[in-house]
């Protein structure tokens, strides 16, 4: 299908809305045109068999056996209708439109039902019938052509092509594919959802998918190759859909065999349907969220791959999460760690890897993951925080294989820069212990004409461009005369991890008496509960002015005040702490405060550095920080292990500002200009 041809279609679909207009919100304008498409492309779909099945109905409705598998074996597909309806026919008897439509759902075989409940489809229908639409809007969708073959207007018998002798094409499952996504699209847009909640281009999947499968390609070629694809967010199974193609390309012979968990009830009908329609198991489409419900429990597969939201919280899953976490640790899914509450990201990611299949003693099974993520999970979190954990993890079970940047601006509800994490228990054995880091963020095309926030488009040469440079990323790594040898980077997978160590400087004092110290003890609480303030204020005014270098010096001074004028001094840890922080002041050439014989850590003067695993901490202590401050020391006991990918830091090139001289230039040109423009508006 070209792409007037997809957008006809869509448009077709959509101009509904303009019939919907006033009686219906723009958000809910999906809540009709969705279904009311799912069920003309069913339709169309089981047009060619439809008498076939109303025989066979007819012959077994009455006999002692499993009829859905009688009707299904007559339909040839998963699902079958035994009415005598149609859309066509149905609009042509418009005053019992409503009940035989509903009439006409309660047709189809369950697995199909259970779709256009999803949709409410029934209130729908009442819905359209009491505003006097139902007519209007069935009437539109009857006009729809979305059957898979080509057909004669005058007979409506299939054409067949005069060559092959096989029928002609009319919308192929992955074209009314396209179709799907672009009404998805319009509503996500004119919904104002967030980004990739439901949609992701398709040149993005495409790459995605080639990324995923291309180290497989000679073994997806061997005859009798079978595997199993799951997208534990698949929305309306784009991402499924093209994985299948991408195999079926490879090997027309292979048997894939795809699974998908979908939280939107609209996005998991449109998938659901799809899967009925391409021979696929329906079942393995489950609705509900993949981590409170995971409705592949104990499974694991070939391939995994998604785009689930970014930045979108867990906290109404925070529960089940957390408990699973606690109570089984790392035999559980979340075991390596929680991300923070605003973005699970990485949760999808965990629950990916614990579908891996294991890799057997003869170095068989094994898996590999794609993933759409934002910036986020490369480094966000500190040092042993729950992101963190999870990178270590990874990293540390070599499971990263790599991750490669991609334009901005791709998307159609956002346009931050994203990036796929590729991830595998079955590494090529050059790349064991590594990680590819390529970055494609030039390889793009603009669009003649933007759609929302994507104004950027990968086309199939580049995506195969990119393919091809990932394949032989450690070459190009290796090479400094590779063509493409800045845009990829290689490192060991302990690179990424650091020692967060905390520097600490002595707490230097000089001692006091100001008028901001008396002050000071009048508001501070815990002399308030040691002493009398006021008595202790007037003990100390004699003091104003004096000033003392050591810390026994000022306290001597202190209690004689006190006890010239009667007032007590108290003896407590809280009073003499309270009392040294407001009478000491901090001065680099002060006294060194002691706890215990050895120097206080000055908590103003607390420096944190990240120190690479592969470096010693000591030396690196003597070598970079001693030189500027030789009192510093490094406590040992604070030191955490960190782990963060910084893509874009390695891929910085310093561009030198432009000389003064031709930014002066440039200046006196524009003033110029500027009063030349002024001359001709004051004439």
């Amino acid at each position: 299908m070209n792409s007037s041809k997809h957008t006809e279609l869509a448009n077709h679909a959509w101009s509904v809305a303009d019939l919907l207009r006033g009686d219906y919100k723009q958000s809910d304008y999906g809540k009709v045109i969705l279904p009311f498409t799912v069920l003309r492309r069913l339709e169309c779909v089981l047009d060619l068999t439809r008498d076939q099945v109303l025989a066979e109905y007819d012959r077994r409705k009455d006999q002692n056996v499993d009829l859905g598998r009688f009707l299904r074996r007559a339909s040839e597909h998963r699902f079958y209708n035994v009415s005598g309806y149609t859309l066509k026919s149905m609009v042509n008897d418009s005053g019992q439109l409503a009940r035989h439509l509903l009439a006409y759902i309660g047709a189809f075989s369950e697995n199909a039902q259970e779709v256009m409940e999803r949709y409410e489809f029934a209130q729908q229908v009442r819905r359209l019938d009491n505003a006097n639409l139902l007519y209007r809007v069935a009437g539109r969708f009857a006009d729809l052509d979305l059957h898979p073959f080509e057909r004669d207007r005058k007979t409506g018998k299939v054409v067949l092509d005069k060559e092959t002798g096989k029928p002609v094409p009319n919308v192929t499952n992955q074209q009314m594919g396209y179709v799907f996504e672009e009404l998805i699209r319009r509503f996500a847009e004119s919904s104002n959802e967030t980004a990739g909640e439901h949609f992701t281009p398709r040149e993005v999947i495409d790459l995605m998918v080639s990324l995923l499968v291309a180290p497989d390609d000679d073994a997806l070629s061997v005859p009798g190759a079978s595997r199993t694809v799951l997208d534990p967010a698949c929305g309306t199974g784009g991402m499924l859909a093209a994985a299948e193609e991408h195999i079926k390309a490879l090997n027309p012979s292979a048997t894939v065999t795809v699974f998908g968990q979908e939280l939107n009830p609209e996005s998991w009908a449109i998938c659901r349907s799809d899967m009925m329609i391409k021979d696929q198991d329906p079942d393995d489409i489950k609705f509900g969220n993949s981590f409170s419900d995971d409705g592949h429990r104990g499974r694991h597969f070939d391939y995994l791959l998604a785009n689930p939201p970014f930045g979108v919280e867990w906290k109404k899953v925070k529960d089940e999460v957390e408990y699973e976490h606690e109570s089984l640790g790392e035999s559980g899914r979340f075991g390596a760690g929680l991300p923070r509450i605003n973005d699970g990201s990485l949760l999808f990611l965990q629950h990916m890897i614990s579908k891996m299949k294991p890799v057997t003693a003869d170095g068989k099974g094994g898996s590999r993951i794609a993933i759409v993520f934002n910036g986020s999970p490369l480094f966000t979190g500190a040092a042993e925080s729950g992101e963190s954990r999870i990178r270590q993890w990874i990293l540390e079970n070599d499971w990263l294989e790599g991750i490669v940047a991609l334009p901005d601006q791709l998307f159609y509800n956002t346009g931050i820069s994203t990036y796929f994490w590729l991830l595998t228990n079955r590494k090529a054995k050059g790349n064991k212990g590594r990680v590819v880091l390529l970055d494609a963020r030039d390889q793009f095309t603009k669009m003649r004409k933007s759609l929302g926030d994507k104004r950027k488009v990968i086309t199939p040469e580049q995506i195969k461009g990119i393919t091809r440079l990932y394949e032989e990323a450690l070459d190009a790594a290796r090479d400094p005369e590779h063509p493409q040898h800045a845009k990829v980077k290689v490192f060991a997978n302990e690179d990424f991890g650091y020692r967060r160590i905390t520097v600490e400087r002595p707490l230097k004092l000089r001692f006091e008496v100001t008028e901001e110290t008396l002050t000071a003890l009048a508001a501070s609480k815990p002399i308030q509960k040691a002493a009398d303030v006021d008595g202790l204020t007037i003990a100390l005014k004699p003091l104003l002015g004096q000033a003392w270098t050591t810390k026994r010096a000022a306290w001597d001074a202190l209690r004689k005040a006190t006890a010239e004028s009667g007032v007590g001094w108290p003896s407590g840890t809280a009073f003499q702490k309270a009392m040294r922080d407001i009478v000491g002041v901090r001065d680099p050439e002060g006294e060194v405060q002691l706890v215990k014989g050895n120097p206080e850590p000055d908590t103003d003067l607390r420096d944190y550095e990240n120190v690479p695993l592969d470096q010693d901490i000591d030396d690196y202590l003597r070598r970079e920080v001693l030189p500027h401050v030789p009192d510093a020391w490094i406590d040992h006991d604070k030191t955490k292990i960190g782990y963060e990918i910084p893509f874009t830091r390695h891929f910085y090139v310093y561009k030198p500002p432009r000389p003064l001289a031709e930014i002066d230039a440039e200046l006196k040109a524009l003033e110029a200009e500027i009063q030349e423009l002024l001359g001709e508006v004051t004439e």
